[in-house]
Order: C-alpha cells, then sequence, then structure tokens
C-alpha cells in the first residue's frame, strides 16, 4: 500500500519544562488511539518537544483507510418473510434503507433466533480528508497541569500559540487550532535565526531545524548535554554527580545545547555544601562539580541554549546571578545564627500547622511527646529517648529561619548545621537533619534510632492531623504527601524490624488531639480510615516486593497490626508456597474452613466429641497450638504444623458427618473446625489462597 509521512508541529511560546515528557506522552497516545480508531496503519510514530515546539511524526502512514465490512442487523426471519417464503415490508424496508437488493441479505442467528444481515463494505477515505479533524480533536484533547487563555480567544493550552504545521508527504493539511491555519514552514533558534524555515516534506524537518540551531529530538537533546557536561567537568578536574531529574530539566530549557564552566568564588565556598548545590540546581538549573572525593569545587556547570558565541560573556552573566544568590545565601547563614533554635520556639508559635489544629509549636509539643512513647513502646535506650527528644523539641525550628524561608528545600538539612554551629550534640543534630527522611522514592531511612524516632512520631503526626481536618488523600490528589509518609513509616517498620504497634500508635498520636481542638471524629472512626489507609500502603509496598495478589490478600485479611510481620508472613507463605507441603496445608485449612464459616464461633465443648475420629482431630489441634506458639514468630514452621494437620481432617472428614440434624452435635463439630482455622489466625487466610 503506497504510504507517506505525517508531520505536525505546534509552536508556542516557551513551555514550562515539566510539562514537557507528559505532553508528548498524551500526544502519542491521543494520536495513536485516533489513528487505530480510523484504520490508517503507519509504521512508527514519535514525538518530540523542544521548548518552543511539540512535534509529531508518523512515518510511513497509509495513504487511506482500510476498508471497513459492515454487518447491519435487520428484523427476524420470521417478520422478514411470510409462510410463502415472501419479503415482508419490514424486510423491503430494511433492504432500502441498507441500500441494498433484497437476494443480498443474509440470515445469522442470535442466541438461537434467526436474523437477517445485510453486508455491504465502507470504502476507506483518503488521509488527507481524515486527518484534519482527527488531529485538531486531538488538539483539544491535551491537558496541563496548568493552563492560560490569551487575546480574546477561548482555548486554553499551557502557552500562546505562535504557529503551526501540518504536512502530509508534500501536502499542507488544513488543519486550524487556536485561531491559526497550518503552513509548512517553522521557526529556528529564536536569536540565531530570523527568518521562517520552509520544511517541503516531514523527511527534512529534523535536519532543516538543526541547521537553524535548533536540535527537535529531545533524546538526542539529552546525549549531547550529558556528553558534553562530562567533558567541561573533566576539563577542569572534576566529575557531574548524576541526577537524572536535572539533566531532563535542562533537556527541556534549551533547543540547542552548549554547556560552559562557570567559577564560585572561594568566600562562599564556606557555606554548607547543601546550601551551594541548591543554589546552583534548585534556582539556576546548574551542574554542581565534585572532585574524585565528592568534595564540592568552586566552579558549576551551566547549559546555554544557543552556540559558542561570547561564551564569556555568558559565563560572567551567569557567575553573576550565582554571585547574587550565594551572597544572600551568605547574609541568612550568618544571621540566622545569631539566634539558637531553641530560642525560636515563640516564633513557631506563631506559624500556623493545619486550619483548626493549632500551631507548629503545638506540633512540636506533641512530637516530643510523641518521640518518647515510641521510645518507650520499642524499649530503647533511656539516653536515646532523651536524645531524640531534644531533637523532637528542635525539628521544626529551622522552618522560622531566613534560609529556610528563601530555600524550603533545605528544611531538615538547615536544622542539622544550626543545631550543630550552636554546639547541640552531634546525634541529635544529626536526628534533626533525619527526621524528615524518606522524602522521596529511593531516598535512604533515618540511619540513627534517634532521628528513626523523631521521624515516626513526626509522620504520624502529619496523618493524624490531616485525617482530623478531613484531608484525607483521594485518586490522585495528596497535596500533603500522606501516602508518601504512611509508605514512609511501614518501610521504617519492615526494614528495621520495629515491634511497632499500629493502632497504639494511631490512639497515642489521637490522645494528643483530644481535648485541646475540636474534633469531628471519635477515635474509633479515625483508627478505622488510617489503618485502612496503612492497609494500602502496606499493600503497595509488597506488590513491589513482587508478591503475588493472593498471598498480600491472605496476609492483610489476618491483619497488619505489626508492619514487620506482615512482611515476614508474606515471605514465609511465598517460600511455602513452593514446599512440596503446601498442597497439605491448604488441603487441611479449606476442608475445615468451608463448612466452619456455618458455624456460630462456639467454643469447643470435649464432652460433646464422643467418636474417635473427632477425639482425634482435638488433640491434634491442642498439639498443633503448642507447635505454633513454640515457633513464635517463625512462619515457615507454622505452616509446617498446619500441613502436618491434614491427615487428622482427613480422618476426621472420612468418618463424621458433620451437617447432622442435632444441633448440638452440629454446632460441637463446627465449633472444632472452627478451631483448625483459628490455628491460622493472625498469619493468613489460606482461603484467599487462588489455587493454580
Amino acid at each position: 500500500m503506497e504510504t507517506q509521512d505525517l508531520l505536525l508541529e505546534i509552536g508556542v511560546e516557551e513551555m514550562p519544562a515539566k510539562f514537557m515528557p507528559g505532553t508528548l506522552a498524551q500526544l502519542k497516545d491521543l494520536v495513536a488511539s485516533a489513528l487505530r480508531d480510523a484504520r490508517l496503519d503507519y509504521s512508527q510514530l514519535r514525538t518530540f518537544g523542544a521548548p518552543r515546539r511539540i512535534t509529531l511524526l508518523v512515518e510511513g502512514l497509509a495513504h487511506q483507510q482500510r476498508d471497513l465490512a459492515v454487518k447491519a442487523r435487520g428484523p427476524a426471519a420470521k417478520a422478514a418473510y411470510d409462510l410463502q417464503g415472501n419479503p415482508t415490508k419490514a424486510l423491503q424496508g430494511f433492504a432500502r434503507g441498507q441500500g441494498i437488493e433484497i437476494s443480498a441479505v443474509i440470515q445469522e442467528e442470535v442466541k438461537g433466533v434467526p436474523y437477517v444481515f445485510a453486508e455491504k463494505v465502507e470504502k476507506g477515505l483518503p488521509a488527507a480528508k481524515v486527518l484534519p479533524e482527527l488531529l485538531e480533536t486531538c488538539l483539544h484533547k491535551l491537558s496541563f497541569p496548568k493552563s492560560m487563555r490569551w487575546g480574546c480567544g477561548e482555548l486554553r493550552f499551557a502557552r500562546p500559540l505562535r504557529w503551526l504545521l501540518a504536512l502530509l508527504g508534500h501536502q499542507v493539511l488544513p488543519v486550524e487550532f487556536g485561531g491559526i491555519k497550518a503552513g509548512n514552514c517553522t521557526w529556528g533558534h529564536r536569536f540565531l535565526v530570523t527568518e521562517p524555515i520552509i520544511i517541503d516534506e516531514p523527511s527534512q524537518y529534523l535536519s532543516k531545524l538543526e541547521q537553524g540551531w535548533v536540535i527537535v529530538d529531545q533524546d538526542k537533546r539529552r546525549e549531547i548535554i550529558s556528553q558534553q557536561v562530562k567533558e567541561v567537568a573533566a576539563a577542569h578536574g572534576g566529575h557531574v554527580p548524576e541526577n537524572p531529574g536535572l539533566l531532563e530539566e535542562v533537556t527541556y530549557l534549551v533547543e540547542y545545547p552548549t554547556a560552559l564552566y562557570g567559577n564560585i568564588d572561594e568566600e562562599y565556598m564556606e557555606l554548607p555544601a547543601e546550601v551551594l548545590i541548591t543554589s546552583m540546581r534548585e534556582h539556576q538549573r546548574y551542574f554542581p562539580v565534585t572532585d574524585a572525593a565528592g568534595k564540592l569545587l568552586p566552579g558549576f556547570i551551566a547549559v546555554r541554549s544557543g552556540n559558542d558565541d561570547h561564551l564569556d560573556i555568558v559565563r560572567e552573566g551567569n557567575e553573576k546571578v550565582l554571585r547574587a544568590r550565594l551572597n544572600d545565601a551568605t547574609f541568612f547563614w550568618t544571621e540566622d545564627q545569631r539566634i539558637t533554635l531553641t530560642a525560636r520556639h515563640e516564633t513557631l508559635d506563631r506559624v500556623v500547622f493545619l486550619e483548626g489544629l493549632g500551631s507548629m509549636g503545638q506540633k512540636v509539643q506533641r512530637i516530643v511527646s510523641l518521640t518518647g512513647w515510641l521510645a518507650d513502646h520499642l524499649q530503647e535506650e533511656a539516653w536515646t529517648k532523651a536524645r531524640a527528644q531534644r531533637a523532637a523539641s528542635l525539628a521544626k525550628a529551622d522552618l522560622v529561619t531566613q534560609m529556610v524561608t528563601e530555600f524550603p528545600e533545605l528544611q531538615g538539612v538547615m536544622g542539622e548545621k544550626y543545631a550543630l554551629a550552636g554546639g547541640e550534640e552531634g546525634v541529635v543534630a544529626q536526628a534533626i537533619g533525619q527526621h524528615y527522611q524518606p522524602r522521596f522514592a529511593g531516598d535512604g531511612l533515618p540511619q540513627t534510632r534517634e532521628g528513626l524516632l523523631v521521624s515516626l512520631a513526626d509522620k504520624i503526626d502529619n496523618i493524624c492531623g490531616c485525617f482530623l481536618a478531613g484531608l484525607i488523600p483521594t485518586g490522585s490528589q495528596d497535596p500533603y504527601a500522606l501516602r508518601r509518609q504512611g509508605q514512609a513509616i511501614c518501610t521504617m517498620a519492615l526494614e528495621k524490624e520495629l515491634p511497632l504497634s499500629l493502632s497504639a500508635l494511631i490512639a497515642e498520636a489521637y490522645r494528643h488531639y483530644e481535648g485541646k481542638f475540636p474534633l469531628e471524629k471519635g477515635i474509633a472512626v479515625l483508627q478505622n480510615e488510617i489503618m485502612d489507609f496503612f492497609r494500602q500502603r502496606l499493600r503497595f509496598i509488597l506488590g513491589e516486593a513482587e508478591i503475588s495478589y493472593d498471598v498480600i490478600d491472605a496476609v492483610l485479611e489476618a491483619g497488619i497490626e505489626q508492619p514487620a510481620e506482615v512482611y515476614k508472613r508474606a515471605q514465609a507463605l511465598t517460600a511455602f508456597r513452593g514446599d512440596e507441603n503446601f498442597g497439605a496445608l491448604l488441603t487441611a485449612y479449606t476442608r475445615a474452613a468451608n463448612l466452619a464459616k456455618k458455624g456460630d464461633s462456639s467454643p469447643v465443648k470435649e464432652e460433646m466429641l464422643t467418636d474417635p475420629a473427632e477425639k482425634d482431630l482435638w488433640a491434634s489441634i491442642l498439639q498443633a497450638r503448642q507447635g505454633i506458639a513454640a515457633a513464635s514468630g517463625d512462619y515457615a514452621a507454622a505452616f509446617q504444623v498446619m500441613a502436618n494437620l491434614r491427615p487428622a481432617v482427613d480422618a476426621f472428614f472420612d468418618a463424621i458427618m458433620v451437617m447432622v440434624d442435632d444441633l448440638d452435635i452440629r454446632r460441637a463439630r463446627l465449633a472444632l473446625l472452627g478451631e483448625v482455622v483459628a490455628l491460622m489466625e493472625g498469619i493468613a487466610d489460606l482461603s484467599k489462597i487462588v489455587q493454580g
């Protein structure tokens, strides 16, 4: 089949870099789906993005749609023909409506009833006729984190549109979007090219724009930036630590990258490295440079959008901008140390934590108390508790420093720096710096017990406060990052194997709000909400650990009181699933559970057990109880004990009729089976396991 290439470019004012990956993925999915629905085949579909353009390139696009065989159902056969087999008015009308002869209709059965059908072929239209509306529809479906309107138009888009290019082979498609009609010209680099660039066919697009100082392919641009940054750093005796996020952002900030090295005045190197890095990376999108040992060097790498003309002037400009930022940082660093962290408590009393739930000063009091409770709950040493509570009392003080006000990313980090500068014990300062961890996916956990305690206290207070205020995550909305914090609590409990009781933790967190604020929720409601919240976090963590969904269901159904034990139970059940005795375990449990659910949870009455098979099973249950209790957290051993019960269960079912007419005997036998199921209570609900 004859093919041609399709090119669509939307010219815009500079797009926010963080919008671009999502926008390109959206456009690719929308157009791929639309082409599939339109029966237009192609060999490859790609999207490209640079600060001032969003581009779609479809290669090997079919010249026209595939023909579509359409089958329309008419009346039932008995209504289509009379007793003599002649066409009725119903059939005549159907054939006329479908534009076919009566002789062309066919009969097929639908659920055993014969109907008449009309078959016809819908001829495919030329791609040039289908594409304008298809592309316009896709463009209107694009969504962004934030949109805007401009001029007098009603269209909302991430940034104002400036031009539109749409080519199918050599043909300009009559596409119109945002009041702009498509043509065959585009624009090169904003400052290096003054004339429009004419694109005669899609295959010219990438090369002609590169001649116009625009590298449209973001993958190529990313690779060029990465290579240039490494080479420039090496030329100055350093290297750049990997930072995929920064590299990605810079990729979408420039059209034609040229990396350059800038110098940092030695006086600023006295600032904490974190301040220097934040000033460079977060605010200026510069790459910090370190030596082989990881020590920060007095230099940075910037990437300009353009060629290497006048790089000295560009370098001076970048150095000047950074110097101004570092001047501010130096001032903040000096001034902040004039007031100790302890002396900032009064200021925290004037900072709101959550509307209706008091100040940050009150939050600090809660964290201190929760930290102490956690230390006792986890049986920490007295000195660990004391140092952790000291860290908790200072943990939020840096929020009211000038440095953190200017650089919010440094909360916690600056708390540690100021604590050390103020003479606090090193472990206390470390705990202040660690208590926000983990900050994001893949971030490390607090490395000290003190930091761990404060982190747990801070996060459960945030979760409890938000749930009390009705700020519960819904769908994709989680403005207070509660899912991340809930997952962090579970992860800390798992990885550090903490004997942490979630229900007790929630109750203690609630106690610090009760009686101090007007609360619309009681502890029972809050417990249910937050425990369900933690259940979902554990489900995610176990899923990430590649534990099968039915094992996850089984262990979560058995309880989530201690996250560390949930994980151990899931691991043990997963491992035992491959054991030769797993079938015996599942059979014993399933046979008992299927009938036990018909019981009423009555206790076993030994005097009602008269048959030897009943007595043998009861004796085996008592022995299994002792074995599982002796296993004490060895869940593999507990599963083996349960598997060993199978012969007694089988013998019971071979000899005993459970559902007899005598209600007392039936109740006793159901209670006996209930005790078999109860052996796995708190370990796993094996009825959730899917037998393969």
